[in-house]
């Protein structure tokens, strides 16, 4: 200890045991440990990230030089009325270009219609773009950071931001770029209407006829050969097909092919089978569908259209490789086990032609 007082009259703090004394440190309040007092007179710790600010606001030419403006204004109209104009050609095209057309090698279709929708999607692209640089209004605004949960007040202030947005855009007082961008907007449901026709017939088409008539041969699939009850064996099954697909022009060009065989062959095909008289079932009223225990069935599965050709000479059952359906072949194609729900499509034979004709 030493003689020298503070001058309020109070002794200085004494220095921990075993460490020397700073004289320039500031006494300890009491009730309070050493080291933990804060000197009320040291500057603030500073901030890890400074605060930016906002830069003075600059005005942009379209902001002060109204020509410039009307003409920033007709170049976005410009843009989506080239997209309106793009949507109506590829509506046109998608009928107009055939599908099997080729231009530098690659699919003419697909070159047309890609290029003109996304063209279409584009040019709305930049038109929106162009329109927020140039002419929407480019004020920065300050939000503080909040919890998720705001109160009545932020949630009607931020209410009022999108509204003070929507009147800076100027959406409701520039009547050509709203006309203009509804109206690209609006034509672009035309191509998903038009591309609907992929998905099925259009009205007016049978789904379910097909090239099956009158005097057609039923023949051997792949090689075309016809069938005649004489050439099947009992418990044979054969694939086969309508004549027609093997038949040709006077150009020597065969009547189906592409896209166009390979929808009607999906359902024409059928299979003929052939089984002792006596095994035979008929339905009521299909007695005389059979010729000498040959019988024609649809190929199709009427679960959901696989084609069915597994046959168990033994049961006379048809099986369906997708589900497992199992059809009698001898009792009518009745459904015997799994997911079906209807016989499988019968076809009445007739020998004196040598042709069948399809179930009615």
């Amino acid at each position: 200890m030493t003689d020298e007082h503070l001058p309020d009259g109070r002794e200085p703090a004494a220095a921990a045991p075993g460490q020397p004394g700073d004289e320039h440190a500031v006494p300890a309040r009491p009730g309070t440990s050493p080291g933990s007092e804060i000197d009320p007179h040291r500057d603030p710790v500073p901030d890890p990230v400074p605060n930016p600010g906002l830069e003075a606001h600059e005005p942009r030419p379209t902001d002060v030089d109204p020509k410039l403006e009307k003409r920033a204004e007709r170049q976005v109209a410009t843009m989506f009325g080239l997209a309106t104009l793009l949507t109506l050609a590829f509506c046109v095209l998608y009928f107009v270009v055939p599908v099997d057309a080729t231009f530098a090698g690659t699919s003419g279709s697909n070159l047309a219609l890609g290029g003109t929708l996304g063209l279409a999607l584009l040019f709305i692209g930049f038109g929106a773009v162009h329109w927020a640089r140039v002419l929407m209004d480019d004020h920065e605004i300050v939000e503080l950071r909040h919890a998720a949960a705001s109160p009545d007040a932020d949630r009607a202030e931020a209410v009022g931001i999108i509204q003070q947005g929507n009147e800076e855009s100027g959406f409701g007082r520039r009547p050509l770029i709203r006309n203009s961008l509804l109206g690209a907007m609006g034509v672009l449901a035309l191509p998903a209407v038009v591309l609907l026709r992929d998905l099925g017939p259009l009205p007016g088409d049978d789904p379910k006829k097909t090239v099956w008539a009158k005097g057609v041969r039923v023949v051997v699939d792949i090689s075309g050969q016809p069938i005649k009850p004489s050439d099947l064996e009992v418990g044979q099954l054969v694939n086969a097909e309508p004549s027609v697909f093997f038949e040709e022009d006077e150009e020597g060009e065969h009547l189906y092919h592409g896209t166009e065989l390979l929808n009607a062959k999906a359902k024409a095909a059928v299979i003929v089978v052939r089984m002792e008289p006596d095994e035979i079932n008929a339905p009521e009223g299909r007695e005389d569908w059979g010729i000498d225990g040959v019988l024609c069935f649809s190929k199709i599965c009427p679960h959901l259209g696989c084609p069915i050709s597994l046959w168990e000479q033994q049961t006379r059952n048809l099986i369906c490789p997708c589900h497992q359906s199992t059809f009698d072949l001898a009792d009518g194609g009745k459904v015997v086990f799994g997911p079906g729900r209807r016989s499988a499509r019968t076809w009445a034979a007739r020998s004196a032609s040598g042709s069948s004709r399809p179930a009615t």
